[in-house]
């Protein structure tokens, strides 16, 4: 067993309030320099950056989670991780159905590209990725392990899209049992308000630029012998599931 420092929240240049420089390349990158073994690309409602992300995390040796930060219907921002690449990009797809489209303005929310292994940009989202989907809070757990991934609030600390701020609580069902933090000092103060002192704890950046990547401060301890990039991965998976 070791302790493998992440930071499981950030966006990509594909993310409109992304900075133009968080290319794959350059996060995986900055991970290693923030000394990071594990990190998860999270955009606004889709996972097309991913493939190139994992290519560049390989180079990087840093250990890539696919995922997306799903808005749902609520305005509630979901952190959604799948252990296998190939689920999260399904799961892409099925929230392509489920977006509301409308034409993104690049002179107010920014640019959305699409981006290769090498940093070259192969396309651009046309409609807003930031906006809600038709997903409900209801309705988001199970469809998410329909595609065999995981899901939790992200940033229930914060004002804007917490979950707590949306809705005045963390509601009874679905059945989370993960929740994220933007900062860990407000842990203790939400264990005693909203009654997640039984949840797995969750902390991570957000990071819309590469200087917001989060320092090797946060970790698990997880089960990696015989090594293997993928044993690491699923053993984070069976902990954020409270397995462990």
């Amino acid at each position: 067993m070791n302790k493998y420092y992440y930071d499981l929240h950030v966006h990509s240049c594909l993310s409109p309030c992304g900075d133009d420089d968080n290319t794959p390349n350059n996060l995986a990158g900055m991970a290693a320099v923030c000394g990071l073994q594990i990190m998860a690309l999270t955009d606004h409602n889709t996972c097309k950056n991913c493939p190139a992300f994992f290519a560049a995390a390989k180079k990087n040796g840093i250990i890539a989670v696919a995922g997306m930060e799903l808005t749902t219907a609520e305005d509630v921002h979901i952190i959604c991780l799948f252990e296998e690449l190939s689920d999260a990009m399904r799961f892409s797809d099925e929230i392509e159905a489920r977006r509301i489209k409308i034409e993104n303005r690049k002179d107010i929310f920014g640019n959305q590209f699409i981006m290769d292994e090498n940093d070259e940009v192969i396309g651009e989202e046309q409609y807003l990725l930031s906006n809600a989907t038709t997903v409900s809070v209801d309705d988001v757990k199970e469809l998410v392990e329909s595609f065999q991934g995981i899901c939790y609030p992200a940033h229930i600390d914060r004002e804007a899209n917490g979950i707590i701020s949306v809705l005045g609580m963390l509601p009874e069902t679905p059945v989370f049992e993960c929740v994220e933090f933007h900062s860990a000092q407000k842990i203790g103060e939400y264990e005693e308000r909203f009654g997640v002192k039984d949840k797995v704890k969750v902390i991570s950046s957000d990071a819309h630029y590469l200087g917001d990547v989060n320092e090797n401060e946060n970790h698990f301890v997880l089960e990696d012998e015989p090594y293997s990039s993928s044993r690491v991965r699923a053993e984070l998976f069976k902990v954020l599931r409270g397995q462990k």
